[in-house]
C-alpha cells in the first residue's frame, strides 16, 4: 500500500502543475504565439532531460517519438495555449477532466486494460462535475476555446495510452525527452511559416516560459509517465482531475474568479471522483464486496449445514433400531 501511494504522490506532481499553465499563461505570456509558446516550453524542456539522461532512439523509437511528440507536446501545447487565452482559467482546466474515461476506453481498447466498475463511476462523476461547472460559466464560454480544449484531451489522452504500450525497454526520462524534442522540433518551422520570427518576451513573460518548461513542462511529464507505468491508465486519468481542481483555485485565489453555486457542487462531485479512482478507494470497495458475497454465500448455506446436521444425528437412531 505505501508504495502504491507513493506512485500516486508522484503522478498527482503533473496534474497539479498543469492546472497552473492556464493562469500563467494568461497572465504572462504574449497572447497570439500559440506556436511559439509551444515550442519555447517543450525544446528547454527536451534538452534538460537529454542531458539527464544522454540517449538516442532507437529503431522504432525514431518514429514513435515522432507520433508521441505530436500528439502530446506539438499540437497539445498548441490548443493548450489558444485555450489559456481564450477561457477562463477554472473553465479551461475543468474540461480536461473529461480525460478519465476518454483514456480508460482507450486503455482497454489499445493496451488491453479492463474497464473496472469504480473507475468509470468516478470519471462518469468527473464527467458530471464538469457540465455543472460548464452549465454555471453561461455565455462566457467561447466556443472556439471549448472545441480547442476537447482537442486537446482527446490528442493527449491517445498519446498517454500509446506511450504506456510502447513504455517497454526504455527508460522514462529518455521516452521524455524524445518526446519534447520531437515535438517542439517539428512545430518548430510551422511556427516560424505562420507567426514569423518569436515573440519578444519581457522579464515576467522569461519567468513564466522558465516554469512552464522547468516544472510544468520537463517535471510534470516525468511524473506522470512513471505514473503511466506504475499505476492503471484508469488511475492514473483520475488522478488528472486535479488538473481542474487546481485550475479553479487559481482561478479563484488569484485571478479574482468567482464560483456559482453549480461550479461549487461540479468542483465537489469532481473531487469524490478523484476519490473513487484511487488504488486504495477501490481496494475498499472490493473487500466489501468480498465480505458481503462471504455472508451472502454462508446466509444461503446456513439451512443446508443444518439439515445435514440434524441428518447426521437422526442416522445413529435409526441403526440402533
Amino acid at each position: 500500500m505505501e508504495t502504491t501511494w507513493r506512485w500516486v504522490l508522484v503522478t498527482m506532481i503533473a496534474p497539479v502543475a498543469w492546472g497552473s499553465t492556464y493562469w500563467v499563461t494568461r497572465e504572462f505570456l504574449p497572447a497570439d504565439a500559440p506556436l511559439w509558446g509551444a515550442v519555447l516550453r517543450a525544446l528547454p524542456a527536451g534538452l534538460l532531460l537529454l542531458a539527464l539522461r544522454p540517449r538516442r532512439p532507437r529503431g522504432a523509437w525514431w518514429w514513435r517519438a515522432a507520433v508521441l511528440g505530436i500528439l502530446n507536446v506539438g499540437a497539445f501545447f498548441a490548443l493548450v495555449y489558444l485555450v489559456a487565452q481564450l477561457l477562463p482559467t477554472s473553465l479551461a482546466s475543468t474540461i480536461m477532466a473529461t480525460s478519465p474515461a476518454t483514456m480508460m476506453l482507450l486503455a482497454w481498447i489499445f493496451a488491453g486494460e479492463r474497464l473496472r466498475v469504480v473507475p468509470l463511476v468516478g470519471a462518469g462523476l468527473g464527467i458530471a462535475g464538469v457540465a455543472l461547472m460548464l452549465a454555471g460559466n453561461g455565455p462566457t464560454a467561447a466556443p472556439l476555446g471549448i472545441a480547442a480544449s476537447v482537442l486537446a484531451m482527446l490528442l493527449s489522452s491517445l498519446g498517454y495510452i500509446l506511450a504506456k504500450r510502447w513504455r517497454e525497454g526504455s527508460d522514462v526520462l529518455s521516452v521524455t525527452s524524445w518526446q519534447l524534442l520531437a515535438g517542439g522540433l517539428l512545430l518548430l518551422p510551422v511556427a516560424l511559416a505562420v507567426e514569423g520570427a518569436p515573440p519578444p518576451v519581457d522579464g515576467p513573460a522569461v519567468v513564466a516560459f522558465a516554469y512552464l518548461s522547468v516544472i510544468a513542462t520537463a517535471v510534470a511529464f516525468v511524473a506522470w509517465f512513471v505514473g503511466l507505468s506504475r499505476l492503471p491508465a484508469g488511475t492514473v486519468g483520475l488522478i488528472g482531475l486535479l488538473n481542474p481542481v487546481t485550475g479553479v483555485l487559481l482561478g479563484v485565489l488569484v485571478a479574482g474568479e468567482r464560483l456559482d453555486g453549480w461550479q461549487l457542487t461540479g468542483l465537489a462531485i469532481v473531487l469524490v471522483g478523484v476519490v473513487l479512482g484511487r488504488p486504495v478507494a477501490r481496494r475498499s470497495l472490493d473487500r466489501v464486496r468480498r465480505r458481503t458475497g462471504r455472508r451472502a454465500v454462508a446466509g444461503a448455506r446456513g439451512p443446508l449445514v443444518a439439515s445435514a446436521r440434524r441428518t447426521e444425528v437422526r442416522a445413529p437412531l435409526a441403526a440402533d433400531c
